[in-house]
């Protein structure tokens, strides 16, 4: 069937063929037959005769032959028609469902077309928003494929990690090089598939405070033709919450501990009275020289406890509060005139730097807010060691509005050594001190007196050195 391009081809060769066959056998047969007349004639008449017989049965045989799938096409017409046909002619029966049917398979195609277009108008909508919701999740969002390389990233999470535009497609352990915890955390999701939830992790930054993170890391399926378990990560920033946990803890602890102990203050005031009185009356006795310098420093540690134990008392049993309202530029310039001869002491330059040309004036009991901004810059004097190069207190303020809320902002920067990291959290501790002389009350005082006028009181280090205290008040 190869050679030919159709049946009718075909069915004209083979016709050919036996025509030339027949005419072949018609001259062999004349060739071999003897010369007379009488035998010849008859001869070729029957094979003339002969011929057209087979001419006409191969005729037959071609056309019946031709026209079977024309039958077998007007057979599937009349089975495709949905009624009787009323056509006498088979050929425009035939035609006429043919292009019905075409008619059909016009429409489905139309129809399966509109189909696709939907179906791709939903994958493009389902694309779409996916990433708006991606782009829309608050926290950080990372994901990454079965080989451990970042696939998405969202802005809160290029934000929060510090990562640039080529971050995608990196390794685990170069996308999260700051947090090592949570890349091991990833790695283990991926070896494993162990969900890690609402993890609390560090990530520090170099030239940057460190900062708590709060992560979820859960695998994920990944399309089909991809291959292993994916995962992701989900990150947010605590830091400000956690700090403000243990300001809480912090705050409720000191509360304990002062209703805790007031009573036995109270207590150790009265036998310190007595003592102070026992020596007060041994000075009045005839002592020689040895005597009166012991009484002398007896008495001087007697004050001192008594000194420490009235401190404890101030900050046991809090006074209420007599709020009014105070100008914070009068304020600290009364801070820094009764400082004043403590930094000329101290060789010191204390600056004061105010935000803003108008007034800002504060709901707060002035006594005791003037105390404690008192206590905090003489900490910051007395930070500064004797050798040090540099010898200043900068206190700067401001006002912020946040949430609808304006707060009064109190920096008081030094440029001592700095805090210990490990004694940041115990500073505001009662008693907890890094100094040679004092109590360890002052900054706890100061403590429970920013908490007492709903505001808070945090410490840090700066980059340049020195230690930072940051006031923020209700403005």
């Amino acid at each position: 069937m190869a050679r030919f391009g159709n049946r009718y081809q075909l069915g004209l060769t083979l016709l050919t063929a036996f025509f030339m066959v027949a005419t072949v056998f018609a001259v062999l047969l004349y060739l071999f037959t003897p010369e007379t007349p009488a035998t010849r004639g008859p001869l070729l008449l029957a094979a003339f005769i002969a011929i057209l017989l087979g001419s006409l049965v191969c005729v037959l045989l071609f056309l019946r032959w031709m026209l079977r799938p024309y039958r077998e096409l007007v057979d599937e017409a009349e089975k495709a028609s949905t009624g009787p046909s009323s056509y006498k002619d088979e050929g425009e029966f035939v035609l006429e469902t043919f292009q019905s049917v075409l008619v059909q398979l016009q429409e489905q195609r139309k129809a399966l077309e509109e189909l696709g277009a939907q179906a791709a108008q939903r994958a493009d909508s389902a694309e779409k928003f996916s990433e708006r919701i991606v782009a829309s999740v608050p926290s950080g969002l990372i994901a990454f494929d079965g080989a451990g390389r970042s696939m998405v990233i969202n802005a809160p999470g290029h934000a929060l990690l510090e990562l640039d535009s080529v971050s995608v497609g990196q390794p685990v352990r170069d996308v999260l090089r700051n947090i090592p915890q949570l890349a091991q955390m990833v790695e283990g999701c991926l070896e494993t598939g162990r969900i890690y939830r609402r993890e609390e992790i560090q990530m520090q930054i170099a030239g940057q405070p460190l900062r708590r993170l709060g992560a979820t890391v859960a695998p994920i399926d990944l399309a089909p033709a991809e291959t292993g378990r994916g995962v992701i990560c989900l990150l947010t920033d605590i830091t400000e919450v956690t700090n403000l946990r243990e300001q809480v803890a912090l705050k409720n602890n000191l509360e304990s501990l002062g209703e805790m102990s007031a009573g036995l203050a109270h207590e150790f005031k009265n036998a310190i009275a007595t003592l102070h009185g026992y020596v007060q009356l041994l000075q009045s006795t005839d002592l020689d020289e040895r005597g009166r310098n012991t009484t002398t420093s007896l008495l001087n540690e007697v004050r001192n406890l008594s000194d420490m134990v009235t401190s404890f008392l101030n900050f046991a049993r809090p006074q209420p509060l007599e709020v009014e309202e105070v100008d914070l530029a009068e304020l600290l310039d009364d801070c820094a005139r009764e400082l004043a001869p403590l930094c000329r002491n101290k060789d010191v330059k204390l600056a004061i730097n105010q935000q803003g040309d108008g007034r800002t004036l504060i709901r707060a009991d002035e006594r005791m807010l003037r105390q404690a901004l008192l206590n905090l810059i003489r900490n910051a004097v007395e930070a500064i060691a004797d050798e040090a190069a540099t010898r200043r207190v900068d206190v700067s303020t401001q006002v912020e509005s946040e949430s609808g809320n304006r707060w009064a902002i109190f920096e008081i920067a030094d440029t001592g050594g700095g805090i210990p990291e490990t004694d940041l959290t115990r500073i505001f501790i009662p008693f907890f001190t890094t100094k040679a002389e004092g109590h360890g009350v002052g900054l706890a005082l100061a403590y429970r007196v920013v908490t007492q006028h709903g505001g808070t009181l945090t410490a840090a280090n700066s980059e340049t050195g020195g230690a930072v205290f940051t006031v923020r008040l209700p403005a």
